[in-house]
């Protein structure tokens, strides 16, 4: 692999502004093997991960694609002076019913949601999250429906395989569940219902409970929700 070859497809990444598959990059360059490029494309994924940047080159919806890290997304947001695009809850809903059983019909969508989807569809369409991808034939041959390349680009996947499967997502929530919950950690004793911690007066414990009430999350009430995604 030369030299000149990892640099041409390094600008023609920085260049585009959306993922470019291989074939797509030897489009450009006639003269190189898909071989070649892949061990570009290789080489400076290590380079940029080794260097630490605050980007990096990612696979992600069928391509490679210069993405910047999520811990700086805050300040990309304040520069751009926009707000990060969130979707619903029942459009993160639909959309990951479309995920998981495309092709699939409205209808099919509405018996697992149990209400009308029509406004969800009409939005994520908009959003280019989801495409129509034909008729069905049957009466009145309604429209099938599927996800899209800007679905795996906005959550970070190299390809629709990439879901997480259902079984491991049903596996992660079993593991929460038998955690046990902060109130049975610090069940209190009916003997002692008031327990002072060792080395600790009766006023010191009082305040750090009216510090724990007033800031129940780790951190404080600093935290920001995490907003639109930037990687």
């Amino acid at each position: 692999m030369s030299k000149s070859l990892k640099l041409i497809v390094e600008a023609l990444l920085f260049a585009a502004d959306k993922p470019l598959a291989v074939r797509e990059i030897r489009h450009c360059i006639p003269a190189a093997s898909a071989a070649d490029i892949k061990s570009s494309l290789k080489v400076l994924r290590y380079e940029y991960e080794a260097m630490g940047r605050s980007f990096a080159l990612k696979e992600v919806a069928t391509g490679f694609q210069f993405r910047s890290r999520n811990e700086y997304g805050s300040y990309i947001l304040k520069m751009l002076q926009k707000s990060p695009s969130r979707l619903s809850r029942a459009a993160m809903e639909t959309i990951a019913i479309i995920a998981y059983k495309q092709p699939i019909l409205r209808h099919e969508i509405e018996r697992f949601r149990g209400v009308d989807v029509g406004g969800i569809l009409k939005t994520l369409l908009e959003k280019e999250l989801v495409k129509i991808l034909g008729r069905k034939d049957l009466p009145g041959r309604p429209l099938i429906y599927g996800t899209t390349k800007r679905f795996l680009e906005v959550f970070d996947l190299k390809n629709i395989e990439s879901l997480p499967k259902l079984k491991e997502i049903k596996d992660f929530g079993t593991d929460e569940d038998e955690q046990p919950s902060p109130q049975q950690e610090t069940a209190q004793d009916p003997e002692n219902p008031d327990p002072i911690p060792d080395g600790a007066t009766p006023s010191e414990a009082t305040d750090g409970e009216a510090e724990d009430q007033q800031n129940p999350l780790p951190g404080g009430s600093d935290i920001e929700t995490e907003g639109g995604r930037t990687d």
